[in-house]
């Protein structure tokens, strides 16, 4: 099995109800666990500040569902919120996972990491003796994993919790951690982003990725790109109001600069998205979310702040919007 083939499979099935995608993946790594003798992927998840959209989204996978991701595909260890060891127990769970799988290891970081007032306000665990801040544990277990995974736009990029006036001082993992991190931005993610770059993760390490260090093989074009609506773009059609059926770039739609593959994807079942349901993309998988998409019902040119000029993809490495 060749990485591009894996590639091209996800895209392919990913709009498919029958079953198809979950089928490939899970047959996929369950080959390649038996070529290797591999294990499962050994996975630390941390989370930080953050609403804890991105757990529940990682819940909805559907191709594949939630338990044959954990049964099949990766080994978690640790969880705030998955897991049922709390205090004192779930410490010593970590800190011994840590230690025996160093260098082995994913760390999974959701939410991003409060840096003001020495980062007291996240706190991951409290003992009689100290507190372990989202910062303190970053700079610990950051070094020791393999690969570390920042999942959500709070995590890859600081997102809603950096938000103007950014009280905490808050910031992505990639500005706490020297060393690379993959970024699977959204807010929340799309659970077959996750899935799909644990699945290669496990399967042929880390994935190409774009410009922000986002797999390109989600990210890789803009959601304007393939629209249902481009065609009205293309014509000079925009909509006057909510639930017209034109573009809605007239109505602040960022998706010309936002890559994703949400128009083919889709979300909760691979069903909907915000377009398709009436409402304007709002970029929240951008580097700039959400102040880059604000006033978010204002057009692309008039918000504020004046969103960043993309570089040509050819040049730049990120989505392509053309």
């Amino acid at each position: 099995m060749q990485k591009e083939e894996f590639n091209y499979r996800c895209r392919e099935l990913s709009a498919g109800l029958d079953f198809q995608l979950t089928k490939y993946v899970l047959d996929t790594v369950q080959e390649h666990r038996k070529s290797k003798s591999a294990g499962k992927l050994p996975v630390i998840w941390i989370e930080t500040s953050d609403s804890g959209d991105n757990n529940i989204a990682f819940m909805n996978t559907t191709y594949p569902y939630l338990g044959q991701v954990l049964s099949g595909l990766i080994d978690l260890l640790y969880s705030n919120t998955f897991m049922a060891a709390q205090g004192k127990d779930a410490l010593n769970i970590l800190e011994q996972a840590a230690t025996e799988l160093r260098g082995k290891f994913t760390l999974v970081v959701e939410g991003a990491v409060p840096l003001k007032d020495n980062g007291l306000y996240t706190v991951i665990a409290r003992t009689e003796n100290y507190s372990l801040t989202a910062r303190d544990v970053l700079t610990w277990l950051g070094p020791l994993a393999k690969y570390v995974v920042a999942l959500g736009t709070c995590a890859s990029f600081g997102g809603v919790s950096a938000a103007r006036p950014n009280v905490a001082g808050s910031v992505g993992v990639r500005d706490v951690l020297k060393r690379e991190v993959i970024n699977v931005s959204g807010c929340p993610v799309n659970p077959d982003w996750f899935v799909g770059t644990l699945a290669h993760l496990l399967l042929f390490g880390a994935p190409e990725l774009d410009s922000l260090n986002r797999p390109a093989l989600f990210y890789g074009f803009t959601v304007h790109r393939h629209c249902q609506r481009r065609s009205y773009f293309d014509q000079g059609h925009f909509a006057e109001k909510l639930g017209d059926l034109e573009c809605m770039f007239s109505l602040g739609c960022v998706g010309p600069r936002t890559g994703a593959d949400c128009p083919y994807r889709q979300w909760i079942n691979h069903v909907n998205w915000p377009v398709r349901a009436n409402t304007p993309c709002i970029g929240c998988t951008n580097e700039d979310f959400p102040d880059g998409s604000s006033p978010f019902f204002t057009p692309l040119p008039e918000k504020n702040p004046p969103p960043h000029e993309e570089q040509p993809a050819a040049s730049k490495g990120g989505a392509k919007g053309e």
